[in-house]
């Protein structure tokens, strides 16, 4: 499978929310809202790297990135989120290579650390982990929030995501 990562354009916009619903639809964890922060990300130029998955020249996965505040300041880190994956082509790598991708090119960026919400089984596979010291109180459960470190400082307190991840489908 020969998939192609690159930097979201503005004609992928579509796609990407189509991919975004039904990656989602039907998960358990899900409120099916995540569509809408993608969208509200882009609109409020708070996103900070989104790249899509190509195959054959079609979009079939995306991930976003965008800054966090830790205790009401920005510090150099950021949250991953969402990533999406079309359900047919979901574990064969693509949501890893996404990942790594965008990961490294907010390192690249200066980043100091990443920040996501999501099943430990499958993130800490990229070095996420929690830290007891960092927490996101949306959270359902501490094991759920977790980080990744680009150096040995972490820093304590309270994480809030943009704004834009308090979206609900009735707005």
């Amino acid at each position: 499978m020969d998939i192609l990562i690159r930097s979201e354009q503005s004609t992928d916009h579509d796609a990407i929310e189509q991919v975004t619903i039904a990656a989602f639809e039907g998960k358990w964890y899900s409120d099916q809202t995540e569509y809408l922060v993608i969208n509200r990300l882009r609109e409020a130029g708070a996103m900070s790297v989104s790249l899509v998955a190509e195959l054959d020249g079609k979009v079939v996965g995306h991930v976003a990135f965008s800054v966090v505040t830790i205790n009401g300041e920005y510090k150099g880190w950021y949250g991953l989120g969402p990533v999406s994956v079309l359900p047919e082509l979901q574990q064969h790598g693509i949501g890893s290579k996404l990942i790594r991708k965008g990961l490294s090119l907010i390192q690249q960026e200066g980043a100091k650390g990443c920040v996501l919400e999501g099943d430990p089984a499958y993130y800490q596979r990229f070095g996420f982990k929690a830290y007891p010291g960092l927490f996101y109180e949306g959270t359902p459960s501490p094991e759920y929030f977790m980080a990744l470190p680009f150096y040995d400082h972490v820093p304590e307190g309270k994480v809030e995501f943009h704004r834009a991840f308090q979206a609900n489908t009735g707005q």
